[in-house]
């Protein structure tokens, strides 16, 4: 299943929970980290079952310290892409296999006009990470895997390095399936939570919980006419497991919320609109998930 570590850099855009996650998994393998921009710090600390493992980092000054890195990880929000734009176009050689790491299901979309000939791997990610400081974060294995990857060269290429630095990764063949099943659950849990300022059991409350299933059965008929192999059975259990997700948690969105960060909807909510509309499909709650979101004022709240 190809080849481990090229003994090359490795370039991350986003050190934050899951850039750090993914960088720690690469570090393990023997990689060399170059950190992006962003608050400098001189090493990633991950804590993983009560153990602390630590790897130095470099900061990379311009986009020219890249040049010697054939693999890279992007992990910032969707809707900071765009900022990301001078690292991308750094590494955008035929030979850089791009992992991406973030949330919806237009990943290549997304990063293909800054990325041009790299290696683009969709990477739908499980992992539980908080980041506590620059450079430090807590890692959970929830589930029974952590990546899933499109069974693709590239990815055949970074799954056994990601597997040895202690990840489970599992490739896809129909990976089209497996993020929007994903997207279910992250066009709930992330608005409700934002929209209700509560934690994720706010999808116990009947009429929360209702609201739910709606946003996914609408979702899941969008998958299908996108070619994804979900129907409204998925939507039922997609609410069970919601409703089973331990109670406190927060979601991203609602800590971005707290913080006064924008929110991740366009993403999210935001796909699934752009779906719908390809193939004339009514989306009505989803539609007004995305005014009540777009409305949100996040810097507003964080300074009152």
């Amino acid at each position: 299943m190809g080849t481990t570590a090229s003994g090359r850099p490795l370039a991350v855009i986003g050190a934050g929970a899951i850039g750090l996650a993914l960088a720690a998994a690469f570090a393990r393998g023997g990689r060399e980290v170059i950190v992006c921009g962003g608050t400098r710090f001189e090493r990633i600390e991950v804590t993983e079952a009560g153990a602390v493992e630590q790897w130095p980092v470099r900061h990379a000054e311009t986009p020219g310290d890249l040049a010697e890195a054939d693999t890279a990880v992007l992990a910032v929000k969707a809707h900071h892409t765009e900022a990301a734009a001078t690292w991308l176009r750094a590494l955008a050689r035929p030979e850089v296999r791009l992992l991406v790491a973030q949330n919806g299901v237009e990943h290549r979309e997304r990063v293909a006009p800054y990325a041009g000939p790299a290696q683009i791997v969709p990477a739908i990610v499980y992992l539980n990470v908080e980041r506590s400081a620059p450079g430090r974060a807590l890692v959970r294995h929830a589930g029974t895997r952590d990546l899933a990857l499109p069974d693709e060269d590239a990815a055949r290429d970074l799954a056994p390095e990601l597997a040895a630095g202690g990840l489970r990764v599992e490739l896809e063949t129909d990976l089209r399936t497996v993020a929007w099943a994903k997207l279910l659950t992250n066009i709930t849990l992330n608005p409700l939570t934002a929209l209700t300022g509560r934690r994720v059991d706010v999808v116990r409350d009947p009429g929360v919980g209702g609201i739910a299933l709606q946003l996914m059965l609408e979702a899941a008929q969008v998958a299908r006419a996108e070619g994804a192999q979900l129907g409204p059975d998925d939507a039922h259990a997609a609410l069970t497991w919601l409703e089973n997700v331990p109670a406190g948690a927060p979601t991203s969105m609602l800590q971005d919320l707290l913080a006064g960060r924008p929110l991740e909807y366009d993403a999210l909510t935001g796909a699934v609109i752009r779906a719908a509309e390809r193939h004339g499909i009514e989306v009505p709650v989803n539609r007004m998930v995305l005014a009540l979101l777009a409305a949100i004022r996040p810097e507003e709240l964080h300074t009152r």
